[in-house]
């Protein structure tokens, strides 16, 4: 299913989806993917790897709002459980292999399913979350591979989950410092 975006998140998404395009960029990603894919199936309880992408690698013509930037792996069949970026604005690229990130919206989950082909329309490779947004990745078929870009300094970028004692109340921690999950 896709999403309308409003005229300036369009703008947004189309402005990174052309730094995305070009080749320095996706030969970093692309370099980065094979040890990530490494980490993960290292760690067999986890269902996603990921590092921090250096934010000079866009350079030049990053939106200036964007403060970091990230590829994960997710493992063929997880389904990550719910989260929220209380501090960031998230947008997500499918880069390779398809998934749903689906969003919380109205008490309801919403699906987003993205494709990673670059012919297809802007809405069904990227989403944007915004910030204190539940949302979740479900993986079907083969290991997703997604760039995120979050209006956050990766050092300061916040997750919070849902308490394992009273969903009610949550857990926060961040992602620096850690590499899979």
């Amino acid at each position: 299913m896709s999403h309308t975006l409003s005229p300036p998140e369009k703008r947004t998404l189309t402005a990174l989806d052309r730094l995305l395009r070009r080749a320095a960029v996706r030969a970093s990603i692309d370099a980065a993917i094979g040890p990530l894919e490494r980490r993960l199936l290292a760690d067999t309880g986890a269902q996603m790897a990921w590092e921090t992408v250096p934010l000079s690698l866009y350079d030049p013509g990053l939106p200036g709002t964007i403060r970091s930037s990230w590829i994960f792996i997710l493992r063929s069949g997880a389904v990550t459980g719910a989260e929220r970026h209380p501090n960031s604005h998230q947008r997500t690229l499918s880069y390779r292999g398809a998934g749903d990130l689906m969003t919380m919206e109205r008490g309801r989950w919403r699906n987003h399913a993205l494709v990673s082909d670059p012919g297809a329309p802007l809405e069904t490779r990227w989403v944007s979350i915004r910030a204190n947004i539940w949302h979740q990745v479900v993986v079907r078929d083969a290991h997703w591979v997604v760039v995120s870009f979050h209006t956050a300094p990766a050092d300061q970028l916040i997750e919070e989950r849902p308490g394992p004692d009273d969903p009610r109340a949550s857990v926060r921690r961040l992602y620096v410092g850690e590499s899979a999950r």
